[in-house]
Parts: C-alpha cells; sequence; structure tokens
C-alpha cells in the first residue's frame, strides 16, 4: 500500500485543487469526498471511486478497506496532507477521489408512473442546495433537477451540507427551456412557487405527475417558468415577511405533496 507524506506530492497538490477549484473539477471529471457516510452514500449511489486515502491516526487501514475494493487505490497519509485536504475540521481521517457522473436531463427516467419532482432554479448558495438534496432524500423523491446551475455539484459545500445526500438523489441539470421542454413531453403538471397569480399550496392537487418548482429568494422563478406553469403556488406568510428560506418553502410544498400521495 502507498503511503504520502508531503503537502508537496504532485498527486496531492492535484487533489488539493479538486478541492479548491471548480473548473479543475469539471476539467478532470473528478471530485473529492470527505467521511465515512458520504462515501458509504456515494458507494450505494453507483459512484466510481478511484482512491481512498485514509490518516492512520484516525481511522484504521481495516475500516477503510470496508469502504473500497481490488480496483480502488488505498493510499495511507500524514496528518499533514490530511489537514491540507479535508475540509471540515473535526471528521473521520478518511477522504476518496471519484469519478462525476451524467446528469442531463435528456437522460433522466422515472421508476415511478407518477413522479414527484423538485425543480430548482439558478439556486446559488452550496448550504441551500445542499438543503433542499437532503429535504429529497427524506421524501424520497423521484428526481431533483436544476435549472441554470450556477455551482457544480460537486462542490465541497455541497456534498458537505446534503450530508452526502447529492449521491442518494437522482438529479439532472439543463437549462430553464429544456427542462420545461422536458416536463410538457412527459406530462409532468408544473407547480411553481410565487406571488403572482397564486393560490394556496394546500388547495392543489399533486398526486398526478407533479414537479414542484422553487426559485431564489432573492429573484424568485423567471417569467418563462411563470408564463409556462400548470398553477402558481403561495404558502400564505402571516408575520411581517414575505418569503422564506428555499428549502423550508421547498420542504412545506414537498411533504403536501406527500401526504397527498399517502393518503389519498
Amino acid at each position: 500500500m502507498k503511503a504520502i507524506t508531503s503537502v508537496q506530492n504532485p498527486f496531492i497538490k492535484e487533489l488539493f485543487q479538486l478541492k479548491e477549484k471548480s473548473r479543475t473539477r469539471k476539467k478532470s471529471g473528478l471530485f473529492l469526498i470527505e467521511g465515512f457516510r458520504e462515501i458509504q452514500l456515494a458507494n450505494k449511489g453507483g459512484y466510481n471511486l478511484t482512491h481512498i486515502l485514509f490518516l492512520p491516526e484516525l481511522t484504521s487501514e481495516q475500516e477503510v478497506s470496508k469502504l473500497s475494493n481490488h480496483s480502488i487505490a488505498l493510499i495511507e497519509i500524514s496528518k499533514d496532507v490530511y489537514q491540507k485536504l479535508a475540509h471540515r475540521d473535526t471528521t473521520e481521517g478518511v477522504l476518496a477521489v471519484a469519478k462525476f457522473k451524467e446528469h442531463n436531463i435528456e437522460n433522466l427516467t422515472f421508476n415511478s408512473k407518477n413522479p414527484l419532482i423538485l425543480v430548482a432554479e439558478a439556486p446559488e448558495k452550496p448550504g441551500n442546495i445542499g438543503a433542499l438534496l437532503r429535504t429529497a432524500d427524506a421524501a424520497n423523491l423521484d428526481a431533483v433537477i436544476i435549472a441554470n446551475p450556477k455551482s457544480d455539484l460537486y462542490n465541497p459545500n455541497i456534498i458537505r451540507s446534503s450530508v452526502g445526500c447529492v449521491f442518494t438523489n437522482q438529479i439532472a441539470t439543463g437549462t430553464t427551456s429544456e427542462i420545461i421542454q422536458f416536463l410538457k413531453k412527459n406530462n409532468i403538471s408544473i407547480y411553481c412557487a410565487a406571488l403572482q397569480a397564486s393560490k394556496g399550496y394546500h388547495t392543489q392537487d399533486y398526486i398526478k405527475p407533479t414537479a414542484i418548482v422553487v426559485g431564489t429568494e432573492a429573484t424568485g422563478l423567471s417569467d418563462e417558468w411563470l408564463q409556462e406553469s400548470t398553477q402558481n403556488i403561495i404558502i400564505p406568510m402571516q408575520g411581517e415577511i414575505d418569503s422564506m428560506n428555499v428549502s423550508v418553502a421547498a420542504g412545506i410544498l414537498i411533504f403536501e405533496a406527500k401526504r397527498q400521495r399517502d393518503f389519498k
């Protein structure tokens, strides 16, 4: 088994660039995963791991080998190397290198004939994207679609804030136009969270194939979504503000749809 102790090692420098730069991740098609649970979920999600690195002071080769198979290289690293690559202050001493998956909208398929989908248009904050993915996993949605993405899905902050749910959801990306065309082609009703021409979210029927669409807190959804919406929906506000965090709003809408489907 190989051991690397220097932060100046060329391979470690490459991994540091994967951690820091979206452009490097996209060019190489590789990204870093940190933590046992996240790596386990990546394995479960069918991701191809190429290397697993571990710090023996924090975890054993025996534990790490449970994440691996004979095609994955195990590398023992020093504390200095680990601290350079790790994204979290408190973690378990294990990192993995994995290959991107394709997330093209045209490749999206459903096991259910009655899919429930979350669409998020142009989310920017990795923390919000991670929270949306956690909510989608909790509700066992058929897919999460990101329109006009601003961040790559394998940003370390998205992996961390999603607690690995970026690996458990079926995710697709595309332009707003491509996604609307896809939804219409598949006869999926479009419910847009918006202030304009809206009805209370609890008054609508989400039992049929449904996409719930949310925008950013700052600008909401683009006009294209509002024009193509089956119905705009709103969560009534009873306080002084007129909006809430996008992941919280999405959770309310998604679980109303789940409630209807579970108790229809």
